[in-house]
């Protein structure tokens, strides 16, 4: 297994190339960072979406002029690094990039520019889990154990790993203090082997569907499942059912073959942040992915030509109902119902420095996608944006996510978002302090400090 330790001078010797302009990481869609996985062309059916339905200029300069009210006064001066499409009815009516994939660098971020989505890969996960249902190739009402021996923790169904009602502990929580070595890359197999031959130490586990708990590593555990049943690869069966019949042509799962190529992220001072343990496992995050691909999964969902109605309907469905309140989550969704009847269909991703956010007004035929690399909590705000396109009357402030007071280690107490990365209670003082040495590039000596702090 690649040290950690080398991923991370990797990174540093893209910075350095891409300061000199030898490289951009956000080239045109036949690089590297977004070549097709290796799917035979033979095997793959190009999905022919239906044209955009038609919009009226005023409309869309009324929806374009808020769209850039909002881009001038929230994101831009809150250091937005990325980019933003708002579309209704499959039409971009606003669509504009900022910054260089490497802050402060040459690469200028444009439209085939691919970042890191972190939760929002949970889309992908999840519909591909769907269309193995549909193609009867798994029940999602099945035991997990049943496609994947050894799997000890009785009652926990496909069904349950999608709504996040499993009960299991969550893997970015648990593999430090259990000793996993934090200068070793964690892989898929090995977080479900932790699962399975070291469960009598888990902490915060429950029984399988009695309460909702966002965790990762469910979706870690439905990647694994993905290729069992598949017989291919996470990343193969997504080119090969998704991206190559979508032409999502600059989407791809990150591996560790890419970490020179792949958009780096940086924290909300322009501080590269390294890769660290948690970066070779997928399935809950590691999809990279542009705003007009992902206007494109969004026109292929509601196309009706990717998935049943019926289908749809079960994913949309809201699961979590055990507290009243507008929030709620689908099989590898979010929602948000409102009183009024209104429904939001979305999700956020939050990973280092990724920040993004994939909102889906099904009733209004508008989406909303806003992706970055530069952390900055002013893109969660982008669901205000909802309110060009109906009578959702969304707060200013309405970012909370999980119900969970989390920080970033970047003084923002209080904030609530997506973040796969960080929990509550508030960090202990050597996870805090370890947390800091993964964030913080120019830290000298991290493996020697972090022996230090064990």
């Amino acid at each position: 297994m690649i040290p950690v330790t080398v991923l991370r001078l990797c990174t540093c010797i893209a910075l350095a190339f891409s300061l000199l302009a030898a490289f951009s990481c956000n080239g045109d869609s036949t690089s590297s960072t977004v070549a097709a996985s290796g799917t035979p062309a033979d095997s793959v059916i190009s999905i022919q979406l239906p044209e955009p339905s038609p919009i009226s200029r005023a409309e869309a300069a009324r929806i374009s002029a808020g769209c850039q009210a909002f881009y001038d006064t929230i994101l831009l001066p809150r250091g937005f690094n990325g980019g933003i499409i708002v579309a209704k009815g499959g039409n971009i009516v606003f669509e504009k990039y900022a910054g260089t994939a490497f802050v402060n660098g040459f690469d200028t971020i444009r439209a085939s520019t691919a970042f890191h989505i972190a939760s929002v890969s949970k889309t992908f996960t999840a519909m591909a889990v769907l269309k193995l249902w549909e193609q009867g190739k798994l029940n999602i009402d099945d035991e997990v154990n049943k496609y994947i021996p050894g799997f000890n923790y009785p009652g926990v169904t496909i069904r349950s790993l999608l709504n996040h009602r499993s009960g299991l502990p969550n893997y970015i929580h648990f593999l430090q203090p259990m000793g996993w070595d934090i200068n070793k890359y964690i892989s898929n197999e090995e977080v479900l082997n932790f699962l399975i031959t070291r469960k009598a130490e888990m902490v915060d586990t429950s029984p399988a569907n009695t309460r909702f708990s966002y965790c990762n590593t469910n979706y870690v555990v439905l990647a694994l499942l993905i290729e069992k049943v598949s017989g291919k690869t996470y990343a193969q069966f997504l080119q090969q059912q998704f991206f190559s019949p979508l032409k999502m042509t600059n989407t791809r799962v990150f591996s560790l073959a890419d970490t020179l190529t792949a958009t780096p992220s940086f924290d909300w001072k322009g501080r590269l942040i390294p890769f660290n343990f948690l970066d070779s496992a997928y399935g809950d995050k590691n999809i990279y992915s542009t705003p007009r691909d992902l206007l494109l999964w969004d026109r292929a969902l509601n196309s009706g030509r990717l998935f049943s109605q019926a289908t749809l309907a079960q994913a949309y469905a809201p699961y979590s109902n055990e507290k009243p309140g507008v929030k709620n989550y689908g099989l590898g969704w979010r929602m948000n119902i409102y009183p009024n009847g209104k429904k939001i269909i979305f999700h956020n991703g939050w990973w280092h420095g990724n920040n993004a956010v994939f909102i889906r007004l099904i009733e209004d035929s508008a989406t909303i996608i806003v992706v970055g690399n530069k952390f900055t909590r002013a893109i969660y705000t982008a669901r205000q944006l909802a309110n060009l396109f109906g009578d959702y009357n969304i707060p200013v402030e309405d970012e909370e996510q999980d119900g969970n007071k989390i920080t970033d280690g970047l003084n923002l107490p209080g904030y609530k978002t997506d973040s796969i990365l960080l929990k509550k209670p508030i960090m202990s003082r050597k996870d805090s302090a370890l947390h800091r040495l993964f964030k913080d590039k120019n830290k000298e000596d991290f493996e020697q400090q972090a022996r230090k702090i064990q």
